[in-house]
């Protein structure tokens, strides 16, 4: 069992930047492929970024890509999600996910997910 819980969300102005956290506890975090995925009022979830178990590579949704970065510190068991040059179409509850193999975009493929986290951004 891996909890999850997210936190770093708030009110930015477009173009302005956050930094979420999503603080993991229960098993080994290195052991755990994290992904990053949001989900705005009458939308489905969708996408953001994914990081590899370990760290290394990532992956990211075209529409957040050259914006978004994901990495890991698995010492404090904690990924992050820096989010630069935020546009309103990124107003969405962010969550983080988890599992031990899975780190693609494939949200059903994830195992445990934390209790999101909500960004706006005013234009």
């Amino acid at each position: 069992q891996v909890q999850l819980v997210e936190s770093g969300g708030g009110l930015v102005q477009a173009g302005g930047s956050l930094r979420l956290s999503c603080a993991a506890s229960g098993r080994t975090f290195s052991s755990y492929a994290m992904g990053w995925f949001r989900q705005a009022p009458g939308k489905e979830r969708e996408f953001v970024a994914a990081i590899r178990r370990g760290g290394g590579d990532t992956d990211y949704a075209e529409s957040v890509k050259g914006r978004f970065t994901t990495s890991r510190d698995n010492a404090k068991g904690t990924v992050y999600l820096q989010m630069n040059s935020l546009k309103p179409e990124d107003t969405a509850v962010y969550f983080c996910a988890a599992d031990p193999i899975y780190w693609g975009p494939r949200s059903t493929s994830y195992d445990y997910w934390g209790q999101g986290t909500q960004v706006t951004v005013s234009s």
